[in-house]
């Protein structure tokens, strides 16, 4: 992102650097590494995780003499990167990764895309090569800077001891603040290594960088008034709300107006899933209501949301009858996709504080909605189209059952994070979220592979709270050497593989687009002539591979078992836990709305089309 993009404030700032005159404080003489260090310890980084290597070795004998910063050594970067995540997305605070320069730094490439599309604050740090060998192809060289421009808010260059300081302050602060976002710091070998001075704070400069978190008392006011005119209005909630930390103004605004609330993948426990204004989670996998209910809609208040393909569907057939309020700290949001007829600039706390205001002097001038009719058509598709499943006529486990037990048998204010694909789908329908920051996910980038470390961050950010992976058996293994790290180092997360033995969510489109053609979607080895896996084969063994990192490991197959097997893994606190749970492989995610289709032809379950009556499209 451009330095001028606004953005989401992050739920617990970092101790930023201030922007006045000279520092008073001490100066002390030390190294460039040295003054790294000390950086990170004086913004509150109280956590990195990294692996190092030659250009940012220097930086790692000062990080052995730290008794502020916990260094956690993982076995892959892209493992760093993701678990700078979820350390972010489960506190609330910036979320840190070190690497070195070349390969090392082009492995954080896909969780700093990642960080990007789900907003979400991260500082990385990369070693480069010495200042007199940029742009020589030298060992181990890549233009990181160059690389990540696309994918980062802001990234720096350092090729001066004596900028190392500022730098650092300035990427924090960057990326905790406006729409919160990952920054890289690449900072040359030779850098590291000269003598500087260190004083703090330093003097930031950022010019340019302005974050709007105030809205428009204006656009306030006429955004109250179509509220309040509206017969069918929608709140629709993205996770800038979650990156605001405005659950409870968001909360005060549903009760107030009395409007229903849809919440995307990146907002669930933003609004409680329990909540009877809660309509559930609106796009190509929503339930049947919230997209209906978008759809339908004369009024959609979109706060911290973004009008995303997944969400809109084919986009100039979405929404058709609605009015559109768009809030958002980024202004390059409004308009991008969905015109706004009353664009709100503003973080999200503010901005809903503000609504909720304005609405209540609308209330108090006597104008006040009616959505009685509304309701009656809503409480409806809830009773007709629930989100559901069928057990498995064979007996086997249902992957729905395993996901919604492993969430009504989870521990109070338990952290669930999951990969990509079918699995991630059910886990937003079949586990509740009541609070915020509870539920973690690759997004917008659909990242196979981040659950484990994700979950990792998540439980080194929160020791006290019990933490769920929950996987598939495709995205796990693309990085569980990351349970390796979180078994030497105290980090006992569990995870669930749902394991089918195929990459799920590309065989149910094979299965519903491509006549059931299974083109290398099976992970399993001997799979038959119609693309099933041949049973008991294990390659690999989920439950050896996982002892042999140093987890406690446990297989299960029959139902009977599922909650036996919950509560064994609930008990084990002192090492990772790993369940194998072979589930039927047919099971698809529903509903559904086909890719490039209009929300309008919502699938409820596979050949069934809700019929929502002619008399509800006027």
């Amino acid at each position: 992102m451009p330095m001028t993009e606004q953005a989401t404030g992050a739920h617990h700032p970092q101790p930023r650097a201030r922007t006045g005159g000279p520092s008073t404080a001490a100066v002390e003489h030390l190294t460039g590494a040295q003054s790294l260090i000390r950086s990170l310890e004086e913004v509150g980084a109280d956590t990195v995780f990294g692996l190092p290597g030659g250009c940012i070795l220097p930086a790692y004998d000062p990080l052995m003499d730290s008794t502020r910063v916990r260094h956690i050594l993982v076995r892959h970067e892209q493992g760093a990167g993701h678990a700078a995540t979820g350390y972010a997305q489960a506190t609330g605070k910036v979320g840190v990764c070190m690497v070195t320069s070349g390969p090392g730094a082009t492995n954080l490439v896909t969780p700093i895309a990642d960080a990007a599309m789900d907003s979400v604050p991260m500082v990385a740090i990369t070693g480069q090569v010495a200042s007199a060998a940029i742009g020589t192809d030298a060992f181990q060289e890549a233009d990181i800077c160059g690389i990540t421009m696309p994918i980062t808010k802001h990234n720096f260059l350092v090729t001066r001891a004596e900028d190392i300081a500022h730098t650092i302050a300035e990427a924090f602060h960057i990326a905790s603040t406006g729409r919160p976002g990952p920054v890289l710091v690449d900072i040359a070998k030779d850098a590291l290594q000269s003598k500087t001075t260190f004083s703090w704070p330093p003097v930031m400069d950022l010019p340019g960088y302005r974050p709007v978190t105030k809205p428009h008392a204006k656009q306030i006011r006429e955004a109250a008034k179509l509220i309040t005119q509206a017969k069918r209005p929608v709140l629709y909630v993205g996770g800038g709300v979650m990156k605001a930390g405005a659950t409870a103004e968001l909360k005060v605004l549903a009760e107030l107006t009395g409007a229903p609330v849809t919440t995307t993948l990146m907002a669930l426990g933003s609004f409680p899933d329990s909540h009877p204004l809660h309509v559930g989670m609106p796009g190509m996998h929503g339930a049947v209501t919230a997209v209906t209910a978008l759809q339908k809609a004369d009024l959609i208040v979109a706060l911290g949301a973004r009008f995303d393909d997944r969400v809109t569907g084919k986009l100039d057939s979405f929404a058709p009858y609605a009015k559109i309020v768009h809030a958002d700290i980024d202004p390059a949001e409004i308009g991008k996709n969905r015109d706004a007829d009353v664009p709100i600039v503003g973080d999200a706390r503010e901005v809903i504080a503000d609504l909720v205001q304005a609405v209540q002097a609308e209330h108090t001038e006597g104008h006040t909605g009616d959505y009685t009719a509304w309701w009656k058509d809503l409480n409806r598709w809830r009773e007709t189209y629930p989100v559901g499943y069928d057990l498995p006529e064979d007996g086997s486990l249902s992957p729905q059952q395993v996901i919604q037990r492993i969430g009504e048998l989870a521990p109070e204010g338990t952290i669930f994070a999951a990969g990509v694909g079918q699995h991630q789908m059910w886990a937003s329908h079949f586990i509740q979220y009541e609070q915020p920051a509870t539920w973690l996910n690759s997004g917008g980038a659909g990242t196979m592979g981040y659950a484990v470390p994700a979950a990792m961050g998540a439980k080194a950010g929160m020791p006290d709270r019990t933490v769920w992976a929950i996987d598939g058996d495709g995205c796990f293994q693309m990085t569980n050497q990351e349970l390796t790290t979180c078994a030497l180092n105290n980090i006992p997360i569990k995870v669930a593989i749902i394991n089918n033995g195929a990459l799920g969510m590309v065989r149910q489109w094979q299965t519903l687009f491509y006549n059931q053609r299974y083109s290398n979607t099976v992970l399993h080895s001997g799979a038959d002539t119609e693309g099933n896996a041949a049973k008991g084969t294990r390659v690999p063994d989920f439950v050896k591979l996982s002892e042999a990192m140093g987890c406690y490991a446990i297989r299960c197959e029959d139902p009977a078992d599922l909650d036996k097997v919950i509560a064994e893994a609930n008990a084990i606190n002192d090492r990772p836990v790993v369940v194998d749970f072979i589930v039927h492989e047919d099971a698809m995610v529903w509903p559904m709305v086909a890719a490039g289709t209009s929300n309008d032809e919502v699938m409820a379950a596979r050949g069934v089309r809700p019929d929502f009556g002619d008399n509800e499209d006027d």
